[in-house]
């Protein structure tokens, strides 16, 4: 069993940032892919960045890109995302997720864990 536990989320102006972490229980995490996922009222959970096992490989959903950046470190079963230039259409509930698959955009069906959320607000 796998546990995920977020943190880091919150209120922020826009233009700001924040910075999510995610640490993992158990010693599976380096193998599987790691993303973070959002879902803001009334929409779908969309995938917003994918990391590969390694963090060789990254993915980010168009609406991101250039202002997060998603990382790494396997020493310490953690997973980051660095939100910055942030705007109120990023205010939604952030999910970190574990998929043992090997895509780097899996669906929200896709993945096998799924941590308990965190808010981000962004409002002025």
């Amino acid at each position: 069993q796998v546990q995920l536990v977020e943190s880091g989320g919150g209120l922020v102006r826009p233009g700001g940032s924040l910075r999510l972490s995610c640490v993992a229980s158990g010693s599976i995490f380096s193998i599987g892919v790691m993303g973070w996922f959002r879902q803001a009222p009334g929409n779908q959970r969309e995938l917003v960045a994918a990391i590969s096992p390694g963090g060789a490989a990254t993915e980010y959903a168009d609406s991101v890109k250039g202002r997060f950046t998603i990382s790494r470190d396997n020493a310490k079963n953690t997973v980051y995302l660095q939100m910055n230039s942030l705007n109120p259409e990023d205010t939604a509930v952030y999910y970190c997720a574990l998929h043992f698959g090997s895509s780097l955009s899996p669906g929200a069906h896709d993945v096998n864990y799924w941590g308990q959320g965190t808010q981000v607000t962004v409002s002025s």
